[in-house]
């Protein structure tokens, strides 16, 4: 049982200890949950900054449910940074829902958050709980984009970008658990909204996204689809919406528009096991252990959206810093709206339809982590 209000699952990860820096930052106290003790102590004293002033605890517990049940209860919020979450997330958020606590979690992965709307939506509005998978900095940024460009009434079509910037001439700075959901991608479809439904994009699809951040126009993948079309897709403002991210120094998105089309030619009609193992041997090639941690200088965003209606149209840009340190930053924002009782919305939702957007974006620009512009087009 949980002596703390706010479980970390997946303590011993570079997101799962970001978060716990910021919930020391707001001194608000924690459980940190792993499978291993000893290790995520070891992870901790390295990488957890201000410990020596945290209230926390570290509770060991395999990934079942009912091992989680028996580790979540006590707590109110769980904050799950353990992925791939189209392998792992459900289990936590069952334990979750069976505990009673709000669940949030970091992935913007979107056949997972269509799974865990359609399977979990509605028990967790009965139960009262917020359910807000892609409380991190994909896709919240790009959404608090989209939030600040539909506040101009009569816009019903959106298109979102979200552009990073990483290290030059490769995926450096992505962490071992993102580049496994990154590549674990070419197992499912990646769908857009269209007339107030989810269209499946073809394998090859691609986009060369123009900002005016950027002399030249960045090459952008679907990325899954991204939660954004998700988010919306109910939402009765918005008709279509399509999303894509792109990496704008770097040839990891090529790399993985090439790889998802061979996945689809050669690996789609393997057995199970050996299109893991194919996942497996790409992960280890391309991210071999954990990073570093963000520098200002080396780690920037630009997330955009343009909405658009039948006679006028908006771009709204968010200009950010360090991805994952902002990705604990807003989980932690929300914990603090859950445990004072300030959400907006229970059941499935994203963060910014539970937590408010200009709540999230203010939260971001008083610690240096966002800019927001907003043009009338």
């Amino acid at each position: 049982m949980a002596q703390y209000p706010v479980v970390v699952y997946g303590a011993s990860g570079y997101t799962g200890m970001l978060i716990m820096d910021w919930l020391i930052d707001q001194q608000i106290p924690f459980t940190a949950i792993a499978r291993s003790a000893k290790r995520t102590q070891e992870m901790m004293a390295q990488r957890v900054v201000r410990l020596e002033s945290a209230t926390y605890e570290i509770v060991e517990a395999e990934h079942n449910v009912e091992a989680l049940v028996k580790v979540f209860k006590g707590a109110k919020v769980v904050c799950n940074t353990v992925g791939p979450f189209s392998s792992f997330g459900a289990i936590a958020v069952e334990a979750a829902l069976k505990a009673g606590c709000h669940h949030l979690d970091t992935t913007g992965e979107q056949a997972y958050v269509l799974d865990m709307r359609e399977r979990f939506g509605e028990l967790y509005r009965q139960s009262g709980l917020v359910l807000a998978p892609s409380t991190s900095y994909m896709y919240s940024f790009t959404e608090i984009a989209a939030e600040l460009a539909l506040e101009t009434p009569g816009l019903d079509c959106l298109e979102t970008a979200a552009i990073c910037r990483g290290t030059r001439g490769g995926a450096a700075g992505v962490t071992v658990g993102s580049t496994a959901s990154i590549f674990g991608m070419a197992r499912v479809k990646q769908k857009y909204l269209w007339e107030n439904q989810l269209v499946e994009h073809p394998v090859t699809a691609c986009f060369n996204v123009t900002d005016p951040s950027f002399m030249q126009p960045v090459f952008s993948l679907p990325w899954s689809g991204t939660s954004i079309p998700v988010f919306y897709q109910n939402d009765s403002r918005v008709r279509s919406c399509i999303s894509s991210v792109g990496f704008y120094d770097n040839e990891v998105m090529r790399l993985a528009h090439g790889f998802f089309q061979k996945w689809d030619a050669e690996y789609k009609d393997l057995p199970g096991e050996q299109q893991d193992a194919i996942l497996k041997g790409v992960v280890d090639s391309t991210t071999p252990s954990m990073p570093p941690r963000e520098r200002t200088t080396t780690t920037r965003t630009v997330d955009f959206a343009i909405a658009r209606g039948q006679l006028n149209a908006v771009r709204a840009t968010v200009h950010g810093l360090t991805p994952y340190i902002a990705t604990g930053a807003l989980q932690v924002a929300a914990v603090m709206k859950l445990l004072d009782g300030e959400h907006k919305t229970v059941g499935f939702t994203s963060a910014c339809k539970a937590f408010d957007h200009r709540y999230l974006l203010g939260f971001l620009e008083q610690r240096g982590l966002a800019r927001a512009t907003v043009t009338q087009l």
